[in-house]
Parts: C-alpha cells; structure tokens; sequence
C-alpha cells in the first residue's frame, strides 16, 4: 500500500512539473513574440518621415518576415506604385513612412500575420517641385518659388532665390510662417548671423507652402 501511494505521490508531481514547464514554455513563447513585435514597430520607426513621395521616385521595399531581397519599385506617372501582393497602392504626397505602415495594414489584413514593411527612396525625381515657398517684403525679387523634390532649401536659400535682401531690410528678425494642422505657426529667425556667424542651426528648412516675411528696418542707417 505504502508502494501504491509513493507511485500516486511521484505521479501527481510529475503532472505538476509537466504544467510548470508547459506554463513556462508558453510565457517564453509570449515573450519573444512581444520582443519580436517590438522590435518591428522599431525597425519601421526609422523610415523616412519628411521627404514625400511622387511620380518618378524609385523606392527599395522589403518585407522583413520574407527573408527576401528588396525590391526595387517604380511611381508611375499617376501616383501608383505596384506593391508584390497588393498591386497599385498610390504613393504620392506620402512619405516612406506613411506608405509603409499602409502596406503594412493591408499586408496583416489578409497575407500577414505580421508584416514588416522596410521602404526608403532609392532615387528622387528631381524634375518635379513639391510644392512652393513664398517670400516676400524686403527682398529683390518677392514671388513664389519651388522646392525641388529630394532638396533642402533653408530660409536663408530660399531669400537669395528671391534676389537676396533689399539695403533697408530687417536681417535679424525674419518671420518663417507656416500652416500645420488648422493652425499657424510663427518663427523668428536671424538670418544675419545664419549668414554672418555660421549660425546653421538657426537656419530653418522651409516646406512647400511656407511664407518668410522679411520685414523693413525701423532705422534706416
């Protein structure tokens, strides 16, 4: 009898020990796939989330879970681009970024259990402006002026576009306004010591549909 109960006793802690390790193998598992999860949504969060795309701009894509080369895609002429899987998602006006988190929404929606979408602009079409800056007041030359696509152009570029400063103009205290989200945003900038000092980093990159009020000097000598 004392030999029946020993066996119950070694069995019961066998099933025990069997659960423990089925518990630990499934937290293990849950684990990795949280890291694994983590680490995709950190991979994408290095994409390109400035430059907007357009027709003509080649783009390299990959999905990461493919283990395939990248692929090198092309903007058709109305916007498209032909994505493995999907076909013509429009791609212009968006940035790798935006792009990317789109595929990567259809991809899960019905192919994926998790896709991780990699895109980054191979070639820029240059030919074509993505939008204009204006600059007017005390300049030479005031208008509108485009931005190259695939180019920086700073506040202090964008006022030697227009002719550069008239003799009465305010160079300390040039006005960057900018439209963002119903809302208008108002920045001051000393382009004399961006050109005089080597101050770079007061020298703003401007955006399609920017406006840089140059402003008249209140004492004239």
């Amino acid at each position: 009898m004392r030999s029946g109960f020993i066996a119950s006793l070694a069995f019961s802690l066998a099933l025990c020990g069997s659960s423990q390790a089925a518990e630990y193998t499934n937290q293990s598992v849950f684990l990795q796939e949280s890291l694994r999860v983590k680490e995709s949504i950190r991979s994408m969060d290095t994409l390109d989330s400035r430059q907007k795309l357009g027709p003509g701009d080649r783009i390299t894509y990959r999905v990461l879970e493919d283990q395939d080369e990248p692929k090198s895609l092309l903007i058709t002429d109305s916007g498209d681009l032909e994505v493995p899987y999907l076909g013509l998602v429009h791609a212009a006006g968006k940035t790798c970024m935006d792009l990317a988190r789109e595929v990567k929404g259809m991809l899960e929606k019905d192919l994926y259990y998790r896709a991780t979408v990699m895109m980054s602009a191979e070639v820029i079409n240059k030919t074509r402006a993505t939008g204009k800056v204006y600059v007017t007041g005390q300049v030479r030359n005031s208008g509108g002026f485009d931005v190259p696509a695939g180019e920086t152009i700073t506040v202090s570029r964008a006022i030697l576009n227009a002719g550069g400063f008239t003799d009465f103009s305010d160079k300390k205290n040039v006005r960057l306004i900018r439209k963002k989200d119903g809302q208008t945003e108002t920045r001051t900038i000393n382009v004399q010591e961006v050109l005089q000092k080597g101050k770079l980093d007061q020298d703003l990159i401007v955006q399609a549909g920017d406006l840089i009020v140059v402003q008249e000097r209140i004492f004239k000598w």
